[in-house]
């Protein structure tokens, strides 16, 4: 081979290799991992199934989106069995909770795949906190009462569930919701957390402003309060269920940002 011939061979193959290495993903210099995985925990009186929608949405962007359901006993139930699916992620990771999953997302969210947490109309307290306490100094709306049973678990009281926690639900699905509650143990209300995701990860909240299960003022304290990027929608408190491309858009923006907003 001649000299010449030589140098372009070797001139070509070292620009094949170099921009190999420059198309490599995990290439020295690359940018933080977005984050593609998606866990959704329900909260009281329902379950999983109510992210239908927000599932459809997410996996029409391509995200991999996983349901935990929690056994609505202890809070150290649901924190496992939130742990349980997070262990089964294959990289990072937005962990979103509704209602009393915003507790159990709070405890289970320090989770090292945990890259950032969006709380839907969520309670979200600090460690050393219990859940209960976030009520202090507000007044629940009186569309939302729980009746409490002789074994300590509580549903939300048949007759007032549609205008207290589905008021934008079409009649026939709010009876079936109604039906199919899942009790709550009314004592994890008053177990104190030991973690506070929020310090450690960025936090989104989606609020909604027709909440009858919330007052909206405590919603907008606790989103103030852990510093989390707020959006607000006319919704009921099954917001998760009647808004899900506004609740979808805001996962997808925690996931795209949180590598890059990580504190």
């Amino acid at each position: 081979m001649s000299a010449t011939r030589r140098d372009l061979v070797a001139t070509a193959t070292a620009a094949t290799i170099a921009g190999a290495a420059q198309a490599q993903p995990g290439n020295q210099g690359s940018g933080p991992q977005a984050a593609r995985n998606v866990v959704l925990v329900h909260g009281a009186f329902a379950d999983g199934s109510g992210w239908r929608g927000v599932y459809d949405e997410l996996t029409r962007r391509g995200y991999r989106v996983s349901i935990v359901q929690n056994p609505l006993t202890f809070l150290a139930d649901d924190v496992a069995a939130t742990r349980r699916i997070l262990d089964r992620q294959d990289g990072p990771t937005i962990l979103v909770g509704h209602s009393w999953g915003g507790t159990v997302i709070t405890e289970a969210g320090v989770h090292p795949k945990v890259a950032g947490l969006v709380y839907v109309s969520a309670l979200s307290p600090d460690a050393g906190e219990t859940t209960a306490q976030q009520y202090d100094g507000f007044v629940t709306p009186p569309e939302f009462v729980i009746d409490t049973q002789g074994d300590g678990f509580g549903f939300v009281k048949a007759e007032n569930f549609k205008a207290g926690f589905a008021a934008d639900v079409a009649d026939a699905d709010a009876a079936f919701m109604r039906d199919s509650q899942v009790p709550v143990a009314m004592s994890a209300f008053g177990t104190k957390l030991t973690q506070a995701a929020w310090r450690s990860r960025p936090s989104w909240a989606v609020i909604a402003t027709d909440d009858k299960a919330f007052d909206l003022r405590m919603l907008r304290h606790m989103a103030g309060r852990i510093g989390a990027r707020v959006t607000e929608v006319a919704a009921s408190h099954a917001v998760f269920m009647t808004q899900p491309k506004v609740v979808a858009e805001v996962i997808d923006e925690a996931a795209r940002r949180a590598a890059s907003t990580a504190r």
